[in-house]
């Protein structure tokens, strides 16, 4: 029998499981930085096309560029429009929930195509002024990197998934030049999982893009801020206030950049026009308001260093949610990640400019405020205040202002999910009745009951039961886990090979030791009419991996038994049935 590619260098190398999946995980990481170079470069490339080329033309042909300038985004939306309907359509958007669910629902899949695909849109739509940051695209591309990889090796599914992970991490370390926040980023959102099986691969592959893209682009923080740090402890309320305004704004953008989704879905036109419609009015915004377009990195230093005028920061704080929710609402490509960073940083400025101005003695100047404020409108917007105070730290390259923005990310992340539950990237997912959590969709887990996957044959020991007749019954049993009933068979606790090992070698202890000295009675129950959602938050909460299901009504009844493995196969095969409808 012929063998895959795998198993051949299993063979050649006697490389074990482990070992080709590090491997792999260096090979992504220094794909995707090789990528992102590429991407940035290419972005580059396309700005000088539209806004410096263009420019000249215009200029020479009709004297005046000014009033061309709507066209220019417009222009770059009529290109994009086929390639990501037609061509990939996974490309449309900011792409991480897309990356989301493949994880979540097909197994780390994503087609090849897909990193061509978003590498050349989201160049053309940044490079033409495109309201749209490029985090999104490049994760999208480390992901479609690692899926690919793991597909010609023929991996299983778990490792595939990780593999994406390490795209991901990958993209943000390279991008941002933030290596940690890469890692973190990935776990918290993409997989959520930071099993140690899980995290090595990933951290490997984030180290490799950021030593990658550092030998190329040179080792500097993405933004070069003034010395900043808290001036007084009086500020803390301040920065708190802050994050709770973040949290808000963060909302806000939300909300608004899924309603304009909603508005162009709406519009009766060709889907593959419909970009550059969006690009025509941000075009039109932009005539007026220049630092809507692209990125806005200028902005947000200008913003860092307290040079920006206060109306302007006020202003910009909705043009720019606006001007992101036009470029992507649309169908553009693009990632929301530089735009959150952006409103941001023109929000706290605003906050800080006015604080400062009442309060002059105890508070920094506006520019603390404005890179707390990114921090914090990141963590809105993602629900990942881990993520966020990290990117920004690592970004900056600033330690002194550490306290507040761990205020600020966790008073955002705790507004935002007050006033809106689903982040950013999850509302995408909910409109498609897909519920996402711990990378799994939690759709099908509410959709079922405990009753439908609990085993009703189940192993007992009674309470008076001796350590000796403990161990035969071990020994003789495929069972790991056991249930501790009492003589009147009432529930008493649970019992495990766990927690035997300590005594299993005193053999004097084995008479004297019953069931009832060793049992466990911190344990976690389900009834059969919990859905598999609650059951799945028992699992994680008891570390065990069998949780006794008990009668609502009378909870000492044990009437059936939930082992983790047999709950995450029914949802395996639910999550088949649900691509077959």
């Amino acid at each position: 029998m012929e063998l895959n590619l795998k198993s051949k260098l299993q063979y050649l190398f006697k490389f074990s499981e482990t070992q080709i999946l590090i491997t792999m995980s260096i090979v992504v990481g220094a794909g995707t930085a090789f990528g992102a170079i590429f991407f940035i470069k290419l972005i580059e490339y396309f700005r000088e096309i539209f806004f410096g080329y263009s420019e000249q033309v215009m200029t020479s042909l009709v004297g005046s560029f000014d009033y061309w300038t709507p066209l220019i985004p417009m222009i770059g939306g009529l290109i994009v429009g086929p390639i990501v309907y037609k061509f990939a359509s996974e490309a449309r958007g900011h792409g991480v929930p897309e990356v989301m669910e493949a994880v979540a629902r097909k197994g780390g899949i994503i087609r090849a195509r897909v990193a061509f695909a978003k590498t050349v849109a989201s160049a053309i739509c940044i490079g033409s002024g495109g309201s749209a940051g490029r985090e999104g695209p490049i994760v999208q591309i480390g992901s479609a990197i690692g899926s690919g990889l793991g597909q010609l090796f023929k991996m299983p599914g778990s490792r595939v998934k990780i593999l994406v992970g390490c795209g991901a991490a990958a993209g943000i370390s390279a991008v941002f030049n933030a290596p940690i926040a890469g890692v973190i980023f990935s776990l918290e959102i993409i997989l959520g999982d930071f099993a140690i099986k899980t995290f090595s691969p990933v951290l490997l592959a984030s180290v490799v893009a950021s030593v990658v893209t550092r030998a190329f682009l040179g080792d500097h923080p993405a933004f070069d801020v003034p010395d900043y740090s808290l001036v007084s402890a009086a500020e803390i309320p301040l920065y708190m206030i802050l994050g709770s305004v973040c949290g808000a704004v963060a909302v806000l953008f939300t909300k608004t950049l899924h309603g304009f989704e909603t508005i162009f879905e709406k519009i009766k036109m060709p889907p593959m026009l419909k970009p550059a419609l969006g690009g025509l009015i941000l075009g039109i915004i932009g005539m007026y308001f220049p630092q809507v377009f692209a990125d806005g990195y200028e902005t947000i230093k200008l913003t860092l260093y307290g040079n920006m005028m206060v109306w302007l920061m006020l202003i910009l704080i909705f043009l720019k949610i606006v001007a992101t929710s036009l470029t992507l609402g649309s169908g553009n490509s693009g990632g929301i990640f530089a735009p959150s960073l952006f409103i941001g940083a023109v929000t706290g400025g605003t906050f800080g400019y006015f604080v400062h101005l009442l309060l002059p003695g105890i508070t920094a100047t506006a520019g603390a405020y404005a890179l707390v404020g990114m921090a914090a409108l990141v963590a809105g917007t993602t629900h990942a205040p881990i993520t966020a105070l990290l990117i920004i730290f690592e970004m900056t390259g600033d330690y002194r202002i550490i306290l507040p923005l761990m205020v600020a990310v966790v008073f955002s992340t705790l507004v935002a999910r007050k006033i809106f539950e689903p982040s950013i990237y999850t509302i995408k997912l909910i409109k498609k009745g897909i519920f996402l959590k711990a990378g799994k969709d939690t759709a099908i887990l509410r959709a079922s009951k405990v009753s439908e996957v609990m085993d009703k044959e189940f192993e007992t020991i009674l309470t008076n039961t001796p350590l000796v007749k403990i161990m035969e019954t071990i020994e003789s049993s495929k069972e790991t886990n056991f249930v501790v009933l009492d003589r009147q068979e009432r529930f008493v606790g649970t019992l495990s090979l766990q927690h035997i090992l300590g005594i299993i070698t005193h053999h004097t202890l084995d008479y004297l030791i019953i069931a009832k000295d060793i049992a466990s009675t911190d344990y976690v129950t389900v009834c059969p009419d919990d859905d598999l959602e609650i059951a799945q938050k028992r699992f994680g909460q008891s570390g065990s991996s069998f949780i006794p299901v008990v009668n609502r009504d009378d909870p000492s009844l044990v009437i059936g038994v939930l082992r983790r493995e047999e709950l995450v196969q029914y949802y395996n095969r639910k999550l088949i049935e649900s691509f077959r409808q």
